[in-house]
Order: C-alpha cells, then sequence, then structure tokens
C-alpha cells in the first residue's frame, strides 16, 4: 500500500490539491482513499458532497467515484471505538474538579486523539490490503508534525514510562484511593492505553520507509509561505520521512495581464525561483491559480490535469533518499542528518542512552542507534553541504 501525505501551511489549498490527487489515482485504476487528518475537516466540501448526490456520512470511507472513497475522521465516534475508557476516566476526574458533564465531556477530546485515530486506520487499511493508495490530507504544519512524531513520542513512552506508572498505581491504587480527592485510574485504563498502542504498532517503520510513504509539501509563492515550507521540510526529514515533492498553487497564469497583477506577478517570480533554488533536487510541481472555485469531482478533475499534465503517475516513488544514514569514515562513526536552510546556531545536539538527540529550533528528533554505536559519544559535528555530520567515537 502507498501513502501519501500532503501538508502545508494552512489556507495554501493542500485539501484540494490531496482530493484531486485522489481523483487521478482512481481514474489511473488504483483503489484510493483520501482521509482527513485535519480536525478542521474541509475534504467533504472539496467534493461537493453537499449537492445530494451523495448519501451517507465520511466518518467512515464513503464511496464518491468508482475506486475512490474519502474519510474524516470523527473524533466523536472515535471515542466510542476505541477510547471509550480512557475518555471516561478523564472525564471524571473534569467533573470532580467542578465542570458540568457537557463541558467536562468536551475537554476531555485531548490533542493527538485524532491523529492516533488515524493512524489505526492506517494500519488497519494496510493489513486488510483494502486500498491501494491511502492520500492522508494532514492538518497545517504544526499538527502535521505532531501527527509524524506520534509513533515515536508512544513508542519511547510505552518502552520507559508506561511499565513504570502502570506498576507503581497498581501498587499505591487500594490506599490513595481512600485519601485522594479523585480516584487513581484503574488498570483497565492502562489496558486501553496498551490496546490502542498494539494497534499502532509498526506504523512508524511504515511511515520512515521512503518506498511506501513520501510528504508533498503544499505551498504558495509568498514568502511567509515559503518560509513555512522550507522550516516544515527541516521537520519532516528529522523525523524519518522524506519529501518527494514540492507544490506550488495558484500560480497566477501568464494570460493574466491585468496591471493590477503586475506586483504579484513579479513578487511570484522571485519566491518561485527561490524555492526551486531550495529544494532542489526535489521536484517542484505548479498549479495555476484558477478562474473559479475548485469544488466537486469535475473541477477536481481540472486541477488535477494541471498538476500532472507532464503524465506521471501520483503513485510512483520517485525520491527514496533517507534524511538521516549512519556511516564509517575512517577511526570514527558518522550520523548524517538532512537539515537544509539551517543555520548553525539553530542545532543542538547531545547523547542520551542509546539516542542522538538532534535539536533544530524549538524541534527535538531523537535518533535510535545501532547495536555497534551505542557505546560511542558525539565528539564533533559540522554543517557540510544541507547536512549535520556528527562524528562519533568511543569516550577517552
Amino acid at each position: 500500500m502507498r501513502i501519501l501525505l500532503y501538508s502545508g501551511k494552512g489556507g495554501v489549498g493542500k485539501t484540494s490539491v490531496a482530493a484531486a490527487t485522489g481523483v487521478r489515482l482512481a481514474e489511473t485504476g488504483y483503489r484510493t482513499l483520501v482521509m482527513s487528518v485535519d480536525p478542521a475537516h474541509s475534504l467533504a466540501d472539496s467534493f461537493d458532497l453537499e449537492s445530494g448526490l451523495f448519501h451517507g456520512s465520511t466518518s467512515d470511507p464513503l464511496e464518491v467515484a468508482p475506486r475512490l472513497w474519502i474519510h474524516e475522521v470523527n473524533i466523536q465516534k472515535e471515542i466510542k471505538r476505541h477510547w471509550r475508557q480512557i475518555s471516561a476516566y478523564i472525564t471524571n476526574v473534569l467533573r470532580t474538579s467542578g465542570l458540568g458533564e457537557v463541558e467536562a465531556e468536551e475537554m476531555a477530546i485531548f490533542p493527538g486523539m485524532e491523529e492516533l485515530s488515524a493512524m489505526m486506520y492506517v494500519n488497519q487499511y494496510r493489513r486488510e490490503t483494502r486500498f491501494d493508495v491511502v492520500v492522508l490530507d494532514c492538518a497545517p504544519t504544526a499538527e502535521s508534525l505532531r501527527f509524524v512524531s506520534m509513533p515515536t513520542t508512544l513508542d519511547w513512552y510505552m518502552k520507559h514510562i508506561f511499565p513504570l506508572h502502570r506498576g507503581i498505581l497498581k501498587a499505591v491504587r487500594p490506599l490513595a484511593n481512600r485519601v485522594a480527592p479523585i480516584e487513581l485510574p484503574p488498570d483497565t485504563y492502562f489496558a486501553n492505553v496498551k490496546d490502542l498502542f498494539d494497534k499502532i504498532s509498526g506504523i512508524d517503520a511504515l511511515m520512515e520507509d521512503p518506498e511506501t510513504t513520501s510528504i508533498r509539501l503544499v505551498t504558495n509563492a509568498e514568502k511567509m509561505v515559503v518560509r513555512e515550507t522550507q522550516r516544515a521540510f527541516v521537520y519532516f526529514s528529522l523525523h524519518g520521512l522524506t519529501v518527494d515533492q514540492i507544490i506550488v498553487n495558484r500560480v497566477l497564469p501568464d494570460d493574466i495581464r491585468d496591471d493590477f497583477f503586475d506586483e504579484w506577478r513579479a513578487s511570484q517570480k522571485r519566491f518561485l525561483d527561490e524555492t526551486e533554488r531550495y529544494f532542489a533536487p526535489v521536484p517542484m510541481k505548479r498549479v495555476p491559480l484558477f478562474r473559479h472555485e475548485v469544488v466537486g469531482i469535475e473541477r477536481l478533475g481540472n486541477l488535477a490535469a494541471a498538476l500532472y499534465a507532464d503524465g506521471a503517475d501520483p503513485a510512483q516513488v520517485t525520491r527514496v533518499e533517507r534524511p538521516y544514514t549512519f556511516v564509517k569514515a575512517g577511526d570514527h562513526y558518522e550520523v548524517r542528518v538532512q537539515v537544509p536552510f539551517t543555520e548553525k546556531a539553530e542545532v543542538g545536539l547531545f547523547k542520551k542512552g542509546d539516542e542522538l538527540v538532534v535539536e533544530v529550533g524549538t524541534v527535538r528528533r531523537h535518533i535510535g542507534l545501532p547495536t555497534s554505536m551505542i557505546a560511542l559519544q558525539p565528539v564533533r559535528a559540522r554543517l557540510e553541504s544541507r547536512m549535520l555530520v556528527v562524528e562519533m567515537k568511543e569516550a577517552s
């Protein structure tokens, strides 16, 4: 199963691009699912499902065209399916603090529930071989980074903290529940957490496999948007994912000659050139600004025709370079991490246990070291041609 993840700054048109890609994939013959991971879903609107031509809920895969399904993760349904025990405990705690029942239920929907639910579905569909391609329409960049970093974070928690928490609470629960103002979570709460983790087991390897998963960043030819796209590229690389395409949306067509757009045209040209230079050799596609809103399958098909005018297969694997690698160089080992658009002052790193921790700005990435490098220490680091090279040696 192929996974295509579309991300970008809010408002750049990534939902339309993801939906149009889904339309093209289905026309090509792939069984395609377009799944919205954005809590503010707009996928159904993009397909204009309010037109009355389609009936049914998108909280489960809904077929909107031959070989094309869409799915908007509904957190209320997911709580009933997967999060009941966890949500019930948090709701009870919040009600004890004085919140009303409705407010407590709303507050019990904590960040990450939708992303984890989406991951469970991706894993489920992979095991069932239900679809050939899953297109993920992600939330804006910051939430997308949380989505891709969650498996690694959960894996670390389940290995290092979860057994300790569960064991301690099991020992002290009978006594603590007699004196504490609220009851400690029952063991069924931890069983629910363990069950959820088992359902996403292996998703981290799936997301980091460039033969399976590709990130496609959607942007506009504007300064603030391009800068965020550059940061997103670095952060996805740090999380072990491969970006194989940059899509610049809403480029002014050549046939617009009105003087009103002269300054916009000059500005777009400047940032288009800059974007192409920055991201090379990652391929860049341009999508024109349409005269109308891109809504409904027919207009999404028009967008797809412009996006894939070169006849390319959207599911094709075009780039497999890994964002970090381990090599032996002479008397030392090296960890090489792709960090384009990064200045030396932004980078920090240290060793913790069997992991190398790399910080770029406010983002931290834990890179698990191979067995042969666990005993080594970072002794020097340098930026070299868009790459952070960390030399690892035995402590003297």
